[in-house]
């Protein structure tokens, strides 16, 4: 009887293990291909070769790029530089991306960016909030942007018990903001645990200097994060889950759930066309490729343009689409007058017409 039980416990193990590994290519696309989508007059952007994760782009045409990005499981072109924060200014013919210098007594030698934020006050300064990843923690630089002489000046270091995972951050004042944590766990073979077990323990947490508190949950890993333009609504991106959510937006910070646009791809940064209030996606078609990476089956890259994602039937558009061979892992799309920059993990950043 004993021999039998042990048997018996041994299948229902394995069982549920084969569920659980199928359930989990299932939740990485591991089986997705996609054809290649092109646009005209596309150049990869000279200077950004270790990845150009996120990018938030002002109303006058400034991008901000995020650059350098050293993330458990995924690949590194140069694991052992610093991060770096770049700028372009979209108003140019042939725009180039300008490293920009950081104050001193920064400690540069642990910048790991990854999501970005920028928020204008009303006296126009402009602030840019930078998760960062000193030491595989995970903490919110705030910096103020001197354009006069292309800098950034360091104005504080945000820590919290429930800043523990933060993969990206939307601007809500000159020091408040919703972020997202991509993971309960902070230690690797946990998060992979996390991811493999299926389990939806991320979330959505609001910070102020007077309040933090977590405001969405139930993710299987929140990841990009935007406002809509008239401020009601935010939008957040499920990478695991294949999906945006869209959640009202409270007078106390608090959100409601709307509604879930189920997609077919894991959807990475959300950016917000000012004009039109579209959602534009860099999406991995395929996660398995991204985690896993091989140079001779290189992780696509593809970007969606979200039309009326309040509306009965939202259309979804793919905008972008390539195997590897131009730009690999795309992370971030977002325009300017009628040009697209998009960007990737830990790749290069392409620049089209659109």
């Amino acid at each position: 009887m004993g021999k039998l039980l042990a048997v018996a416990l041994v299948g229902i193990a394995a069982a549920l293990a084969a569920e659980r590994l199928l359930a989990f290519r299932n939740r990485l696309n591991a089986s997705r291909e996609v054809a290649p989508v092109s646009l005209p007059n596309c150049r990869l952007i000279k200077g950004i070769e270790t990845g150009s994760e996120d990018i938030d782009i002002l109303p006058n045409g400034l991008a901000f790029i995020s650059s350098g990005l050293k993330y458990p499981g995924v690949k590194s072109f140069a694991p052992d530089k610093p991060g770096e924060i770049f700028l372009m200014d979209l108003n140019e013919d042939n725009p180039r991306a300008v490293e920009l210098r950081i104050s001193r007594g920064f400690d540069l030698a642990s910048f790991n960016p990854h999501g970005i934020s920028t928020y204008v006050d009303r006296d126009n300064t402009v602030y840019l909030f930078v998760v960062n990843h000193p030491h595989q923690k995970s903490t919110v630089e705030l910096f103020k942007f001197v354009e006069d002489d292309n800098s950034l000046v360091h104005l504080k270091t945000i820590r919290h018990d429930l800043l523990t995972s933060v993969n990206d951050i939307v601007a809500m004042g000159p020091d408040s903001f919703y972020a997202t944590n991509d993971h309960y766990f902070t230690d690797f073979l946990l998060m992979f645990l996390e991811m493999f077990l299926g389990l939806t323990w991320s979330n959505v947490v609001y910070y102020s200097p007077k309040e933090v508190k977590e405001v969405a949950s139930a993710f299987y890993s929140a990841n990009g994060i935007n406002v809509s333009p008239d401020g009601k609504y935010i939008y957040v991106a499920d990478v695991l889950d294949h999906s945006v959510y869209v959640m009202e937006k409270h007078a106390n910070w608090s959100l409601t759930h709307v509604k879930t646009l189920q997609l077919d791809t894991l959807v990475d940064n959300l950016s917000i066309d000012p004009r039109t209030g579209d959602i534009w996606a860099g999406c991995h078609p395929n996660g398995m490729k991204l985690f896993y990476y091989d140079p001779e089956n290189l992780p696509a890259s593809e970007v969606l343009r979200i039309q009326n994602i309040l509306s009965e039937e939202p259309v979804v558009t793919r905008v972008y689409s390539d195997n590897g061979s131009v730009l690999q892992g795309s992370s971030v799309a977002s325009i300017y007058k009628g040009k697209l920059l998009i960007g990737t993990v830990f790749h290069r950043a392409l620049y089209c017409d659109l």
